[in-house]
């Protein structure tokens, strides 16, 4: 099963991807996104000067500005590309 790392603010995302059968984590600091398939977060803290420190191998899906059902669509896609 895929581990799917949300943000804690995205509840609706974290309920939504549940219901998908997804195995999710909530992320609430930089440890907690080690070991996971794909990643959401907000998009509110974006990196303006292009540099970004990786804990993880994971997927970024940017949420902001999406709905529940398009990110979960973003994440199967995500998932279906790496396996």
């Amino acid at each position: 099963m895929s581990k799917i790392g949300v943000e804690e603010s995205l509840t609706n995302i974290q309920e939504a991807l549940r219901e998908k059968g997804f195995d999710v984590v909530e992320i609430k600091q930089e440890a907690d996104a080690k070991n996971l398939d794909c990643c959401v977060v907000t998009g509110l803290e974006t990196n303006v000067m292009g540099i970004i420190d990786t804990s993880s191998k994971a997927s970024i899906i940017e949420a902001n500005g999406l709905s529940a059902d398009e990110v979960c669509r973003e994440v199967e896609n995500k998932i279906n590309s790496i396996q």
